[in-house]
């Protein structure tokens, strides 16, 4: 829609408005994006294309985000800011009043609450006027955002991928089981996070692995360099095959607990405090001389927790390959631990869920909100890193 050019004699401006099958959401549609001008500018100091010695940054072009308001759903041009992000202070405004309503009517949608008892439920957040018909027409709406967003078109190279699990109590066949979900978080080429898939296994095996993987393939993925998560079998057999020269990266985390699961109980502490400086020495080769003589030290005392270090160390290191980025980055899945943690402080509310299409109806809405933050702040991994890595990648090949 085209009312940016404020030089318009406001007459002129509103009699367009008038035309359009919906005035008053298109001037809102306007008054938006002018707000979102000007405060860029101010963030900037300085307008679009102005040349000043003290600005403080460059724009980036636009993304279109959807804003849902009492008029209607608008798409907005938000502006982008190169090496920063920007949120209009009016979606961070809606984020907290909205969120509240979307968590009330998701909880009680996945737990098979009519639409007339979520419409009750609205009201205690101060929200009158939302109907049986809305409430329905939103839960239909939600369905469809998180079938988008599971199969939205991917880039052809990400970096890094973080896999993890989430698992959860959930109905199948009128039986309680404690069911995974397999969660893809991943960087593209400008370092910046997001979320590549939520995903029920409903049988933990390579085969399983593998169709997701191949589904990601379908979706656009053709390269990553670097994958990690932790040893199940399956899950390592199917990255191998699915991307052929992507090294694997053995979570530190979950590997230093499989070894600590042999050491007694007065000395694990003392030994963890040993085991972990392998990973925070400056290079492989030093990394390998620790864990040597660590191993040496321990051979007699604990040597199942020795031959557990033993076997898997060589797959926790992959990392050193790639010592350009921070080591806390990529050694572990610890990006998606933090926020497994707070997916879990919310689906927590529900306890059991009624089926597998429930749960991740819900998680997916979450997982959303959480890949649009990300795309639109910071680069998680500085895009010159990466590109420095391409080129040496490149001329290894």
């Amino acid at each position: 829609m085209a009312y940016q050019n404020s030089t318009v004699p406001f007459e002129k401006m509103l009699m367009k408005f008038v035309s359009e099958e919906d005035p008053m959401l298109s001037m809102l549609k306007w008054l938006c994006e002018r707000l979102m001008e000007a405060e860029v500018d101010t963030k900037l100091g300085a307008e679009k294309s102005e040349r000043v010695s003290n600005r403080q940054g460059y724009r980036s072009g636009y993304r279109i985000r959807r804003f849902d308001t009492r008029l209607g759903t608008m798409y907005l041009m938000v502006p982008k800011i190169r090496n920063g992000g920007y949120i209009p202070f009016f979606v961070e405004a809606k984020k907290r009043s909205e969120a509240a309503l979307m968590n009330v009517i998701q909880e009680a949608y996945v737990n098979g609450v009519s639409t007339r008892k979520i419409e009750k439920l609205t009201k205690t957040l101060g929200i009158e006027s939302i109907s049986r018909s809305q409430v329905s027409a939103i839960t239909k709406d939600l369905n469809e955002q998180v079938e988008a967003f599971r199969n939205r078109d991917l880039e052809t190279t990400y970096p890094v991928l973080w896999v993890d699990a989430l698992y959860e109590k959930i109905r199948d066949n009128r039986c309680v089981k404690n069911m995974a979900v397999l969660v893809v978080s991943g960087i593209n080429l400008e370092g910046k996070r997001d979320i590549l898939a939520i995903e029920p296994m409903y049988e933990e095996s390579a085969a399983t692995y593998t169709k997701l993987f191949d589904n990601l393939k379908a979706r656009g993925l053709e390269t990553v360099w670097l994958a990690v998560s932790d040893a199940h079998k399956g899950l390592v057999k199917a990255i191998r095959e699915s991307f052929v020269g992507c090294s694997w990266q053995r979570c530190k985390v979950h590997f230093m607990r499989n070894i600590l699961a042999h050491i007694c109980g007065r000395d694990k502490q003392s030994f963890a405090e040993k085991l972990k400086q392998i990973w925070l020495q400056p290079d492989y080769d030093s990394a390998k001389k620790y864990a040597s003589s660590l191993m040496d030290e321990y051979e007699s005392k604990y040597p199942d927790a020795i031959s557990t270090l033993e076997e898997g160390l060589e797959e926790s290191l992959q990392f050193y390959k790639f010592d350009e980025i921070d080591s806390r980055k990529i050694a572990s899945t610890n990006i998606l631990e933090r926020l497994n943690r707070e997916i879990r402080r919310r689906t927590k509310v529900v306890g059991i869920f009624p089926s597998m299409d429930s749960y991740i109806r819900l998680v997916t809405s979450y997982l959303i909100e959480y890949s649009e933050d990300w795309s639109s702040g910071r680069s998680y991994i500085n895009p010159k890193i990466i590109t420095a890595i391409q080129e040496k990648l490149e001329k290894a090949a």
